[in-house]
């Protein structure tokens, strides 16, 4: 067991469109092996001993793809909560989603509602899906809804709020950027960053593990 594990790791999957394309397939293969992927991960990430594992599924600028593509992501989403809700229930992972729900198809907002419903009560490992989610919106939505503001109360209308570890040790990007979009922008302030060139679709469990080791060798000050 690796020491010193990570609380929370949070994962921006990047480089789907990209590996299909140099590969000649269709876009939707790229999404379809990235989401595997994702399972896969998941899978280690619990191995390992980490407690919530955060992934950026959909930003809040994803709307201005395609109708075809954001048509096909969505029922990609459908399809995958559908096939993971039955290993959550099993290995008691409380799944949360973080963004918005009022712009989601009924028919995956539905779906979202019912698993975080029946799985609200676990608290053994997190999975966290941002879908439809962008920093500067979580904050925003925060903002109208705080009176006397400041960083304590402010926690406490992000999305992340009910987590026992909001803020991320650890985010990781596969695809080869080297920013972060936007993503967590509140909650990334101490967050140690890894930028993996693999695009998603080739990315390992292994080379998650990786990530984990190359994390725990780094010394964190947190500005002291």
């Amino acid at each position: 067991m690796i020491k010193n594990i990570p609380n929370h790791v949070a994962f921006i999957p990047d480089g789907n469109r990209r590996w299909a394309k140099e590969k000649g397939l269709p876009t939707y293969e790229g999404h379809r092996k990235g989401f595997q992927t994702l399972i896969d991960i998941g899978k280690k990430s619990r191995e390992l001993g980490i407690k919530i594992l955060t992934v950026w599924a959909f930003s809040t600028e994803n709307w201005k793809r395609s109708s075809e593509e954001v048509g096909y992501l969505m029922k990609l989403y459908e399809i995958m909560l559908e096939k993971y809700f039955k290993e959550a229930l099993r290995e008691k992972i409380r799944i949360i989603h973080l963004g918005r729900k009022d712009r989601i198809n009924k028919r995956l907002k539905e779906k979202i509602i019912e698993i975080e419903e029946k799985t609200k009560k676990f608290d053994k490992f997190y999975l966290c899906i941002a879908l439809d989610y962008g920093g500067r919106d979580e904050m925003l939505r925060a903002v109208e809804q705080i009176k006397n503001l400041n960083n304590k109360v402010f926690d406490k209308f992000l999305d992340t709020k009910d987590l026992p570890y909001p803020n991320p040790d650890l985010i990781i990007r596969t695809g080869g950027e080297h920013r972060l979009s936007g993503f967590l922008l509140w909650q990334s302030q101490y967050s140690e960053l890894m930028f993996v060139k693999k695009y998603l679709p080739d990315f390992k469990p292994e080379d998650f593990e990786g990530c984990i080791n190359s994390f725990v060798k780094r010394q964190r000050r947190f500005g002291k």
